[in-house]
């Protein structure tokens, strides 16, 4: 077999020079867009600014990155641990629905640390993410679905995407960017229990892996080598994170076409996206019938394994529970017509509405929406009203995918409304016409005070 390592790095590296097509470039300024739209208002929250308290005794020599949770310069790797846990906080970041990964998360926090301390320009980063996109939407191909039964595939493979950005924001040759994927290999993690339950840990995934992946492609650069085997190998990473050996005909078929930056799926809601499917038939069945939340008997959404394994939790209390939650989301869906920041404030958490109707809301596994996944991201979903009615809508999308994308508009909307209590609204204008246009990169954009919110 053709080592896949080998053809991933020579696709990575050609990105220094090759032809940068326009609609290629714009797509990959919209994933931008999209991560700091999912990032600014993360940079307020635990855990980013735990981690940043942590790290601060070591930032203090100051450093050409910029760190979004504290408006300060520090060296590239901080930021790139720090706005990458900031940017999977709020879970409104980008999927690549075929791997079921959020390749923005750490490629780009990694990427754009790495332009930042280099001080190159917007083309340079935007074909550094295109990069880092290429490498690692295929290799979580390569491992899925078995790679999901365990692992965190933003925690796993957003490593190699971190590392194949930065490889070409540092100009290494195909050589040197296959061993820094390889050095990659072997520092990617992130486990299925840290999101399963109680605790912080998730989003510090695609943190830990913007870093590793950054240090693997810093040291790369200047001679440190890999094992090139280490993806397909009896013992190497898709060996230990899957099934198999890794399905790598299927990730390296046609490579380029599409890239994988033209094809994601750009979050309409602020949870997971397991439960999206079901929120869209929900949203859509109210709007069309009119029913009101005290008509629902029950409300029975059938979808695929991680819609049953990951987000059946019916008695969730917590912000991080709650995000993962198809009962709470679904109820508040109902109640309030969308799930977005506010839904998980704290008096929306303990809402007498919300908790009376989510004991009426079930998940099941769905043969059909199970088959379907992870090419297609569906549910069903029957809700029964108390004057007899039953409706029924089968979900085959989720609004956000490639076949039914946000448009620039709805992106740029999107974007306003999540950044604009973060870093104030004519702030947030103006970093939106920089990310659309400019030609220079976004640098330090200051979070706003509670005293200037409440002034503006």
């Amino acid at each position: 077999m053709t080592n896949p390592l080998i053809i991933l790095a020579d696709h990575a590296a050609s990105w220094r020079t090759r032809d940068l097509p326009t609609d290629v470039a714009h797509h990959a300024r919209r994933v931008l867009v999209d991560w700091f739209a999912a990032t600014l208002p993360g940079c307020s929250r635990a855990p980013a600014t735990l981690m940043a308290e942590a790290l601060e005794d070591e930032t203090r020599g100051g450093g050409g990155a910029v760190c979004y949770v504290t408006g300060r310069r520090v060296p590239l790797r901080h930021a790139a641990l720090v706005n990458g846990t900031a940017s999977h906080t709020v879970e409104f970041d980008d999927i690549y629905r075929y791997a079921v990964y959020h390749p923005g998360c750490p490629t780009i926090a990694a990427a754009l640390a790495a332009a930042q301390s280099h001080n190159t320009g917007m083309e340079a980063l935007l074909r550094s993410i295109v990069a880092g996109y290429e490498v690692s939407c295929r290799i979580g191909v390569a491992v899925q679905p078995s790679h999901y039964d365990f692992w965190h595939t933003t925690g796993t493979v957003g490593t190699f995407g971190a590392a194949a950005a930065v490889a070409v924001l540092l100009d290494c040759d195909a050589e040197r960017t296959a061993h820094a994927i390889a050095t990659a290999a072997t520092m990617a993690g992130g486990l299925q229990q840290a999101f399963r339950g109680e605790g912080m840990s998730k989003p510090l995934h695609p943190g830990h892996a913007a870093e590793a992946g950054a240090l693997a492609a810093m040291a790369a650069s200047r001679g440190m080598t890999g094992a090139l085997d280490v993806l397909h190998g009896p013992a190497g990473f898709a060996a230990a994170t899957s099934e198999d050996t890794g399905k790598w005909d299927k990730a390296l078929a046609g490579i380029g076409k599409p890239y994988a930056v033209t094809d994601m799926t750009v979050k309409n809601h602020g949870c997971c996206g397991h439960i999206f499917a079901a929120l869209d038939a929900v949203r859509d069945l109210h709007l069309e019938h009119g029913f009101k939340a005290e008509d629902v008997v029950s409300i029975a959404v059938g979808g695929y394994k991680a819609t049953k394994d990951v987000c059946d939790r019916p008695d969730a209390r917590t912000e991080q529970d709650c995000r993962f939650s198809t009962q709470f989301t679904v109820a508040t869906m109902l109640l309030y017509g969308g799930v977005r920041l506010a839904a998980f404030e704290p008096a929306r958490l303990v809402d007498p509405a919300v908790r009376a109707l989510m004991p009426r809301i079930s998940v099941a596994i769905d043969a059909e929406c199970a088959a379907a996944f992870p090419s297609k991201r569906s549910a069903k979903v029957e809700i029964r009203l108390k004057d007899g009615r039953v409706l029924n809508r089968h979900q085959h999308t989720r609004k956000g995918d490639p076949d039914a994308p946000l448009t620039d508009r709805d992106l740029s909307d999107k974007f306003l409304e999540l950044t604009s209590d973060a870093i104030g609204a004519a702030q947030a204008k103006a970093l939106l016409a920089q990310l659309w246009e400019g030609s220079a990169l976004p640098g330090i954009v200051p979070l706003v005070t509670n005293q200037a919110r409440a002034a503006e």
